[in-house]
């Protein structure tokens, strides 16, 4: 039998540390830099945020501009209006502004990070308006270790209390692309909105306090999808940002003037402003990485410093890998040349369909009850509804034929009056002299044609179905 071990004689080395599976990404306080790129990120933003916040005032042809009228099932883009049979317009739409982002990507890399995309756009308003209320970066670190006091409770309510006006405005403005914003404006100064618009407001306003004013980099470092699949679109004749190595190492600091090759340095004074300026706070030293969103601000303050120790400026620059290596960058070449062809090919076809498209749909709807009735003058009758739909901005009369058999005629209403947006539905027959009939079923065509406008024509086809054989 074996001998039982006590168990207070038993030690056990328990490690009290708590290895931490996710480490809090430290707070990033962007400095601000003056440079040509940085005024060209600052044109970019108040030239978007501008047609963002005007372009809902904006009517044309006695409606909003551009209005995404979910209600009403129609959408208005300047003199073209989208109905739901049109949705493969928006579609295309949509196609040709992603291929339009894969050919620029693979020409100049994260352009559209950098200048134009709206989580972009939006930290670069936030960040100036914290900059009002806690200063410059060190005074926002500063800022950030002081006690709660009456001084740091105050610019930081201070700021999010405008963080969350801004917030408001834009969402407000966002449902001004689906609700009219000269009804929706009345309606909130009144306290009179709907669920809905209440609702997207509130949605898309904490959406935005969110993302631009809190998380910030976290969402283009991992959130965004674009940063994962960029490097597919990546190769060596891609113009990216990029830190000359050759010419920089061995970083070290220096004086002005100084004789810094005899110690073996490089032009690199290690000074980090470069760190300092990026707004996701990666270094651009360690090479090309995904959380860059290629906005240039590492040029700009790279290019202040070679300017003030009087070295050629280029240290930190807008490259491409083959140049780097001294070899010749092809701009022209085969993936560029199938996204421009792809995007030309699909840009001509938008094109194409919206120039020739007839504001007027119809559909023709047999009567699947009967195959075929026989009236009392032994005439072969079938039975439709022609459904009429006005994608015109105007009401129009529009009047009904068809062909395809000899003699053959149309009972019921051949002129129907249809309102803009309106549908109509039309019940007719056709009757046909059962002789005439070669086969059981035959090829017809119903026209419809607006009376006051020949442009506004539309054909559907349909069957007409009588006796198995007819007379010769």
């Amino acid at each position: 039998m074996s001998k039982k071990i006590p168990q207070n004689a038993i030690k056990v080395n328990v490690d009290t540390s708590v290895q931490q599976l996710y480490e809090k990404p430290p707070a990033i306080y962007s400095r601000k830099i003056k440079g040509t790129f940085n005024s060209l990120r600052r044109y970019a933003v108040w030239m978007l945020l501008g047609l963002y916040y005007s372009i809902p005032w904006f009517n044309y042809d006695g409606h909003q501009a551009i209005l995404f009228d979910l209600p009403a099932r129609k959408f208005y883009l300047l003199g073209l209006t989208i109905w739901p049979q049109d949705f493969i317009l928006l579609s295309w739409l949509l196609i040709i502004a992603a291929l339009l982002l894969f050919f620029v990507t693979s020409m100049a890399g994260r352009l559209w990070c950098g200048y134009a995309c709206p989580q972009t756009v939006w930290t670069e308003t936030f960040i100036w308006i914290e900059r009002i209320f806690e200063g410059d970066r060190n005074k926002q670190m500063k800022l950030a270790k002081m006690p709660w006091n009456k001084e740091k409770i105050t610019r930081k309510a201070g700021k999010h209390f405008f963080w969350l006006i801004f917030a408001f405005f834009t969402g407000y403005t966002f449902v001004g692309y689906f609700t009219p914003i000269r009804e929706l404006t009345p309606a909130i100064l009144n306290w009179s909105l709907g669920p809905w618009e209440t609702f997207w407001i509130i949605f898309y306003s904490f959406a935005t306090w969110g993302n631009a004013g809190l998380l910030r980099e976290q969402v283009c470092k991992y959130m965004c999808p674009y940063a994962r699949f960029q490097g597919a679109m990546f190769d060596k004749d891609t113009l990216i940002i990029s830190y000359d190595a050759e010419r920089g190492e061995k970083r070290g600091p220096r004086k002005k003037g100084s004789d810094y090759k005899a110690k073996g340095l490089g032009d690199c004074v290690d000074c980090e402003l470069c760190v300092q300026v990026c707004p996701t706070g990666i270094d651009i030293r360690n090479g090309l990485q995904y959380e860059c969103i290629a906005c240039a601000l590492c040029i700009d303050a790279c290019d202040s410093i070679m300017d003030k120790m009087g070295y050629p400026r280029g240290l930190v620059r807008y490259t491409t890998e083959h140049q780097e290596q001294g070899k010749k960058t092809h701009i022209i070449r085969p993936r560029t040349i199938m996204y421009m062809l792809v995007l030309l090919a699909v840009t001509s076809a938008f094109v194409f369909n919206v120039a020739t498209r007839v504001p007027l749909k119809v559909d023709v709807i047999r009567d699947r009850n009967r195959l075929y009735q026989e009236n009392i003058m032994g005439m072969i009758e079938n039975i439709y509804t022609v459904k009429v739909l006005n994608m015109d901005t105007k009401a129009h009369d529009y009047q009904i034929s068809v062909h395809g058999l000899k003699d053959m005629k149309l009972v019921g209403p051949t002129k129907v009056h249809v309102e803009s947006g309106g549908v109509k539905a039309v019940p007719v027959r056709l009757v046909v002299d059962p002789g005439y009939l070669k086969t059981a079923t035959s090829h017809v065509e119903f026209v419809i044609k607006a009376v006051d406008d020949d442009s506004l024509k539309a054909e559907s086809e349909s069957r007409f179905i009588g006796p198995a054989l007819g007379r010769h």
